[in-house]
């Protein structure tokens, strides 16, 4: 009986080691694990917290996945690593062995998540929440929460959402049964040759922690997480509002479901196969250009490279392995009020 638990917990670790988890690297959809089913809806928001302080980017909350199975990492205002860059959700995507996740990412521009409706400002296609402009973030307030005493780079623009809704259901993945069904743009692709940067450690650790909590696991909460935004990210265990810790048999409950719901593949999703489906792509778009500037600020190294920015928003990056440096692909728009359009309301 022992030795056929060892051998479970084993076979257990190895699997779980190929299916992707936030808090790791940035994932390569190039895995042999994956989860059988598709995460549940997106969960209805209490309400978005307001930013704050300035150059705050919202992250929407989404449904990750460790040992326990699904769990909700509440979306939380992150500091922008670097003036002008924008952050690109992730998303839940099929492929042949299941539902794989494709990470989030930092870049001048926002691109392909999947085609979910995250809200606030995240309606499936691009970005409306605000715009870099004159090295500051200009948030629209009739998508975000914000308090005009603390933040005075504001504006409301509410013509622009219905151009930019994929779906005004909740669902939560890409492909698949009852998926969303976007695939990117052939400009999106093209796009794709923009230098992106992974997650902040800030970024991370919140994901990381919200794994830890009874409340956010599907588990337990059946799709309905009590807390489903928050202001700042938690960097601790009990940091978290309405944190309840897993008891050992609570753990022993969430690994047994999350072992049924892991497939193994014969064969590892290729990237072929992974673009000809389009629906796990890390495409980017050119929706939302970064100003270019001086490069005389500290670097920011994320998980996939290093970025140079100045308080402009000007940029030079390097990929891992040494590769080229280059400027960025904005070209200075001038913001509300400055007799200019956000490059969002662009034809």
């Amino acid at each position: 009986m022992k030795t056929y638990g060892a051998v479970s917990a084993i076979l257990f670790a190895i699997v779980m080691a190929a299916v992707p988890s936030v808090s790791g690297a940035q994932f390569d959809p190039c895995v042999s694990a994956a989860v059988s089913v598709p995460p549940p809806a997106l969960p209805e928001y209490q309400e978005q917290p307001p930013a704050p302080g300035p150059n705050y980017m919202w992250n929407p909350g989404y449904w990750a996945w460790n040992s326990y199975g699904y769990y909700w990492v509440p979306g939380v205002w992150i500091a922008a690593p670097v003036v002008g860059l924008y952050w690109t959700p992730g998303y839940w995507g099929y492929a042949d062995t299941g539902y794989v996740w494709n990470q989030g990412y930092w870049g001048p521009s926002v691109g392909f998540y999947g085609g979910i409706n995250y809200g606030f400002g995240y309606f499936g296609i691009g970005f409306v929440g605000g715009f870099w402009a004159g090295g500051a973030f200009n948030y629209n307030t009739a998508v975000t929460n914000v308090n005009r005493t603390v933040i005075h780079n504001v504006y409301s623009n509410r013509s622009v959402i219905d151009d930019h809704f994929v779906t005004h259901g909740r669902v939560s993945y890409n492909g698949g049964h009852g998926g969303i069904s976007a695939r990117p743009t052939h400009g999106q692709i093209v796009a794709a040759r923009e230098r992106r940067f992974g997650a902040t450690q800030v970024q991370t650790k919140h994901a990381a922690v919200a794994g830890t909590n009874r409340n956010n696991l599907v588990a337990f909460n059946r799709g309905k997480p009590p807390v489903t935004a928050v202001q700042k990210a938690s960097g601790t265990l009990r940091g978290q509002p309405g944190f309840k810790a897993l008891t050992p048999h609570d753990q022993n409950v969430a690994r047994g479901q999350a072992m049924s719901r892991v497939r193994v593949a014969n064969a590892a999703v290729t990237h072929a196969q992974v673009a000809n489906r389009g629906a796990i792509s890390s495409a980017s778009s050119h929706e939302q250009p970064a100003r270019r500037g001086t490069t005389s600020a500290p670097a920011y190294h994320g998980s996939q490279g290093s970025f140079h920015g100045s308080p402009q928003g000007g940029f030079r990056g390097s990929l891992q392995g040494g590769g080229p440096r280059g400027g960025g692909s904005g070209h200075g728009d001038s913001g509300p009020g400055q007799g200019g359009r956000p490059p969002h309301e662009r034809p």
